[in-house]
């Protein structure tokens, strides 16, 4: 099973979807493994950039999808709140918000990029 956050409205609901067991979807997971190594080598090298950005808080990926629009950039001061990122998933646009305040000390995402929930997609300082 897969927990998901998501946003609706302003609405926050938590969501359980449970993997099938059907024949369909045996045939699901065995394009996924194909997917899956394809995606992961482009969701690590974000990872040490954001460890080399400095940055003290990471902002991560609350669910799985393509980054839609990039709304802050290096050096912005945030507050609490003010998007960072918008991730586009289920043709949903959720919006990345800053944990606290700060000053953002890296973006290391770009529009248009697949990532994974938990990904870091920005730092703050």
């Amino acid at each position: 099973m897969k927990n998901y956050t998501i946003t609706v409205n302003g609405n926050v609901y938590d969501v359980t979807v449970e993997e099938g067991t059907g024949s369909a979807a045996a045939a699901a997971p065995k394009a996924a493994p194909k997917a899956a190594p394809k995606a992961a080598p482009k969701a690590a090298p974000a990872a040490p950039a954001a460890a080399a950005g400095a940055g003290a808080v990471k902002v991560t990926a609350s669910v799985p999808g393509k980054v839609f629009k990039v709304e802050a950039s290096v050096g912005q001061a945030v507050k609490a709140g003010d998007p960072i990122v918008i991730l586009e998933a289920m043709k949903m646009e959720i919006p990345v918000v800053a944990p606290q305040d700060g000053t953002v000390a890296s973006i290391d995402v770009a529009a248009g990029q697949a990532v994974e929930s938990g990904d870091v997609l920005a730092s703050l300082n």
